[in-house]
């Protein structure tokens, strides 16, 4: 696998993200079966069902229209990783927000007219075939989620 060809999984992943009607059957074919999905929040997913079950309620539209804009796109070629610097982008307004949750909109609405966004980076790990074997994001969040830090 080549840097080129990374960067071409990266970017035709995320452009299922930004299409009119995302396509969670087209996201799930670039995971590998037992693929790791680390959301930004513990527990860590396995396996393709439940990292569907993850992305599930974002193709059914209870965030709004999300898209997300790419800013940078560092691969590491010999490790078969990349990682991606992003603003995901909510829009709750229109018909965009009607099936998003009630709390969302409402503070979408009030506090933002409609329209959030946060930057973040998801680290890619690839298998052999190129399909991705984890995924793990970290985002930054206006006041961050935060959890107790357990010494080791």
């Amino acid at each position: 696998m080549i840097a080129a060809d990374l960067a071409r999984t990266i970017d035709a992943f995320v452009a299922v993200f930004n299409e009119p009607r995302p396509d969670l059957d087209k996201v799930m074919a670039f995971f590998a079966e037992d693929a790791r999905y680390l959301p930004g929040r513990q527990p860590e997913r396995h396996g393709l069902a439940q990292i569907r079950a993850e992305f599930a309620p974002q193709f059914a539209g209870r965030y709004g229209a999300m898209t997300f804009d790419v800013y940078d796109t560092v691969i590491d070629e010999q490790r078969r990783r990349a990682t991606i610097r992003w603003a995901c982008r909510l829009d709750l307004t229109g018909d965009n927000g009607r099936r998003a949750m009630p709390a969302l909109r409402w503070f979408a609405r009030v506090r933002h007219g409609g329209r959030l966004q946060w930057h973040g980076l998801d680290v890619f790990h690839f298998d052999a075939d190129g399909l991705i074997s984890g995924k793990f994001t970290y985002a930054m969040f206006r006041v961050p989620p935060m959890q107790r830090w357990a010494r080791t």
